[in-house]
């Protein structure tokens, strides 16, 4: 097997992360249910940083319930002998593998049919800690050390470590930030990407009405949740901010320190934009 066969990849939102030796495609075909056209399967792949038989990073602790550098050794020295894929991490794998160790981002259809972001693209450092669930919009601004920006109401879809699209007031920045501060409702580490318009199939559109007077009419609200359930297969990537326009949006990541976004290619291949799912 060649180095470049030997793979580690972070699958989200399932938390996954498997070693595979028949390369991000083939491993994207070989975990497909079916064609798009039957079936539901999307997914976001991130491969992983790693040194030969071993990954190249520590994971954030857990608490001791496992063992996940082992199990991580393991699964690649499998591959290494032979085997196709091994899992290392069977769940909550995203939010114990530090970000930083994410090398290469893909967008992946149902199908098996794989989209390469753009590399990482670091957007803000967090230096600001302090968080309560007063803080206005502007406050948020403050403490991230952004210039005050012109307010209108988002879209988000979070994709992990849980599923939901939730409207906003806070740009992106100020969005991973306060996901990753908010007391009572951290996240340690957020994925999210906004979406370009109402998503009117999944929830009634008197939902985004009242959530949008809710954001208006009181200066201390920040976000309100639409939907929280099965989201990625329900929201075609078309609709995905950014999907038209590399320039913005994206798949943004964050944790308490700072956080990057992989933007769109500009130009897609034809197997993936004809592909369904």
């Amino acid at each position: 097997m060649t180095e470049q066969s030997l793979h580690l990849i972070l699958s989200i939102p399932q938390g996954i992360v498997t070693a595979t030796s028949l390369g991000v495609a083939g491993f994207a075909r070989h975990r497909s249910p079916g064609s798009g056209k039957y079936f539901h399967g999307r997914s976001i792949f991130f491969d992983l940083a790693i040194d030969e038989s071993t990954p190249a990073f520590q994971y954030l602790e857990e608490g001791g319930w496992r063992d996940s550098t082992r199990d991580t050794i393991d699964a690649l020295e499998g591959c290494m002998k032979g085997k196709r894929t091994k899992t290392a991490l069977s769940s909550n794998g995203f939010s114990c593998t530090p970000i930083d160790s994410f090398t290469t981002c893909y967008l992946v259809k149902t199908g098996g049919q794989i989209l390469t972001m753009q590399d990482c693209e670091h957007l803000a450092q967090f230096k600001s800690h302090g968080c309560h669930e007063g803080m206005t919009p502007d406050a948020v601004t403050e403490a991230v050390g952004q210039s005050t920006p012109e307010r209108k109401t988002r879209l988000y879809m979070i994709i992990s470590p849980v599923e939901f699209i939730v409207l906003s007031s806070l740009t992106p920045i100020e969005y991973a930030w306060y996901a990753t501060h908010r007391p009572g409702k951290i996240f340690r580490q957020v994925s999210f990407t906004e979406l370009l318009v109402d998503q009117t199939h999944l929830a009634a559109e008197s939902r985004y009405i009242d959530a949008r007077n809710l954001l208006l009419q009181d200066p201390n609200k920040k976000t309100k949740t639409i939907i929280t359930e099965d989201c990625i297969n329900r929201v075609p990537f078309s609709s995905w901010a950014g999907y038209h326009d590399s320039a913005h949006g994206g798949i943004y990541i964050g944790d308490r320190t700072h956080v990057s976004v992989w933007r769109f290619p500009s130009e897609k291949n034809l197997n993936w934009e004809r592909a369904k799912g």
